[in-house]
């Protein structure tokens, strides 16, 4: 079953979908009045798919950069660790623009900091399983970002709620005609933000994410 997040889109798109979806059975559409960023797409995807009675989403970013084969992949690392946060490593070609995979590098680098732990391979990729009731459980106790620092965000927050993570390779392509909403000047200024939070809760955090390290030694 498919469950497509519009997220404020205009209304020619929405009828453009609506179109395409006409006549499929097994997809529907949730339409957000408003654009609200992807993490709150994400968010209002899984609790609809908790109230639709599933224990695990798969959530795929829409922009064509993913390989939708390798669904199967992560829903099996899912299956044999339900309680985990599965997330794909993305395997990039020579069509990678080189500012992103700086900018994808800096990010992992902070998010290793903020968690204490290597244990993150890669903290961006759009391509994920979730727990639905497990990450419901984390939103309601502390919000995690709205907009694009949401993959970011719940990855480090996640860690710090003691719960398992695994990572499975997984091809990513950057198509020529490919549209990001990610805007320049707000998007990093919200990261950027983000992480100093994050910052100074690792520090809060740190004697317990320290205990944590040496205890699994």
């Amino acid at each position: 079953p498919i469950l497509i997040v519009d997220d404020g889109s205009c209304a020619q798109s929405v009828a453009a979908l609506t179109a395409l979806l006409a006549g499929h059975a097994g997809i529907e559409c949730l339409l957000l009045e408003k654009n609200c960023g992807k993490g709150t797409a994400v968010m209002r995807g899984i609790e609809k798919a908790a109230l639709l009675g599933y224990s695990h989403s798969v959530q795929i970013d829409a922009d064509g950069q993913h390989c939708a084969a390798d669904i199967g992949k992560l829903v099996a690392v899912s299956s044999a660790d339900p309680a985990a946060l599965v997330s794909g490593l993305p395997q990039f070609g020579t069509d990678i623009p080189l500012a992103r995979l700086r900018g994808r590098k800096l990010s992992l680098w902070l998010v290793r900091l903020e968690t204490l732990s290597m244990s993150i391979e890669d903290a961006m990729c759009g391509f994920r399983v979730y727990p639905c009731a497990a990450m419901l459980s984390l939103h309601r106790r502390r919000s995690v970002g709205a907009r694009m620092q949401f993959d970011l965000e719940v990855l480090v927050r996640w860690l710090w709620a003691g719960r398992p993570i695994h990572f499975v390779p997984t091809a990513v392509q950057y198509p020529v005609q490919g549209l990001s909403h990610f805007r320049m000047v707000a998007d990093n200024l919200r990261i950027g933000f983000m992480h100093a939070r994050l910052i100074v809760g690792m520090l809060l955090l740190s004697p317990l994410l320290i205990y944590r390290k040496f205890a699994r030694h």
